[in-house]
């Protein structure tokens, strides 16, 4: 009976994928299998005790200080629904250092995922960002970017003022910063219907529970589900195409091309004493296809599969490491490679935990798990289990298209000096 049990619950998760379910419908399906604690319950209490809330820090739940330890280094409090969502989406975006989820604006302390919403909090982020690479604003505009600020009433499938988009400003530049990007996106036309973002003062932050941390990381095949079928990633496409992300102010220097191998020009490069990753900007579709070779293009930005065999790295055993063609984020190291006998590069782990995100893939009638870049989203490859089983049994089935080799020697000249450890 158990079997058959766990079977049910599984299919609702999955039927409620397709059919569009609220993230509390799914989770509660998948509480049957312990998949999570507690949901939501209740009304929502009055929105106007956000503005008012003076909760007081405690030692366990205590919220974050408001701001960094230096000039550059800074917090924001935003929102924009769904907080596994929001995180994620932040996650990629240059200059950010951290995010964390968790509840802003309600009655009391220490709230809780079972009890959030009737006390009037809403689902918020603390993002931790470096100031010298991206602003407030910035923040901002990539938030509405990737949420939508038009509902008054909810997030896409999830109702209620606590799926609401917010952001809270420390400081009146960062309110004028916030109302500035409202009023430049409300100016371009770019949705029906008004922008309704709360810009609210900077309230006391409370860290959610560890399972809501890092959610899509921890677990992808339900967020991938949850997300796929809330409608947000179409909404996105709609009103914004691939201009998700807002160049950071101040500028920062997009990784140029030179060879058809590579976005970074390697012949008439410095020594490189920074992060280069770090820097990234994404180039819109139309100039990576300027300079990206087809191949290229198609693996990392069409989700393309490149011939067995046939590729630049399927039997490389130099000692180095292997970063993102569009990005130049590290993923792979040479000392978790393997000859798989497949044609294609194959590793046991990624270069540290969390450098890929894993992502459902249905097509071509099966189920796979997608491996993407964090920073660039770059199509990269599959995972599988089918790997060495001394060596945890995972296969990391790449695309060489997708990478760029780095060798141990030129590793600390071109910015890699941090990972000597991991090709020793």
């Amino acid at each position: 009976m158990k079997i058959y049990t766990t079977l049910l619950v599984a299919i609702l998760i999955i039927i409620g994928g397709f059919l569009g379910l609220s993230r509390i419908s799914t989770q509660k399906a998948s509480e049957s299998l312990n998949l999570a604690k507690v949901s939501p319950t209740g009304t929502i209490a009055p929105f106007s005790s956000e503005v008012t809330a003076t909760a007081t820090p405690t030692e366990r739940a205590s919220p974050t200080s408001a701001r960094g330890t230096s000039t550059q280094i800074k917090k924001a409090v935003l929102a924009g629904g769904c907080f596994w969502c929001v995180e994620s989406d932040l996650q990629k975006y240059t200059g950010v250092i951290s995010v964390v989820s968790g509840y802003a604006g309600g009655s009391g302390e220490n709230p809780t995922y079972k009890d959030y919403a009737v006390r009037g909090f809403r689902e918020v982020v603390e993002v931790t960002y470096d100031a010298s690479k991206v602003s407030y604003g910035n923040l901002v505009e990539y938030v509405i970017r990737h949420s939508d600020a038009t509902d008054t009433g909810g997030s896409f499938g999830d109702r209620g003022i606590e799926y609401t988009s917010a952001a809270y400003f420390s400081s009146p530049a960062e309110k004028s910063s916030a109302e500035s990007v409202v009023n430049a996106i409300e100016g371009k036309k770019v949705y029906e219907k008004s922008l309704a973002l709360y810009i609210l003062p900077a309230v006391a932050f409370w860290p959610a529970e560890e399972y809501h941390q890092d959610y899509a990381i921890k677990n992808p095949i339900r967020y991938s589900y949850y997300r796929n079928a809330s409608g947000r990633d179409d909404f996105i496409k709609k009103h914004w195409g691939t201009n998700t992300v807002p160049t950071p102010t101040p500028k920062v220097s997009v990784v140029s091309v030179s060879s058809k191998t590579t976005l970074t020009n390697t012949k008439n490069m410095n020594t490189i004493t920074n992060r280069p990753w770090d820097q990234f900007v994404k180039p819109s579709d139309a100039e990576l296809r300027k300079l990206l070779t087809p191949m290229q293009y198609s693996v990392t930005q069409k989700d393309g599969t490149e011939k067995p065999f046939a590729n630049e790295y399927d039997k490389n055993y130099e000692a180095g490491i292997y970063v993102d063609i569009v990005s130049g984020e590290p993923l792979y190291s040479s000392k978790d490679k393997f000859d798989s006998g497949t044609g294609w590069p194959s590793f046991v782990k990624p270069i540290t935990e969390g450098a890929v995100i894993e992502k459902i893939d249905k097509s071509f009638f099966s189920t796979r798990t997608e491996i993407r870049s964090k920073i660039a989203d770059s199509h990269v490859g599959h995972v599988f289990d089918d790997g060495p089983k001394d060596r945890g049994g995972k296969r990391y089935c790449m695309n060489s298209a997708a990478l760029r080799f780095i060798p141990k020697a030129e590793m600390q000249k071109l910015g890699y000096g941090d990972y000597l450890q991991q090709v020793d």
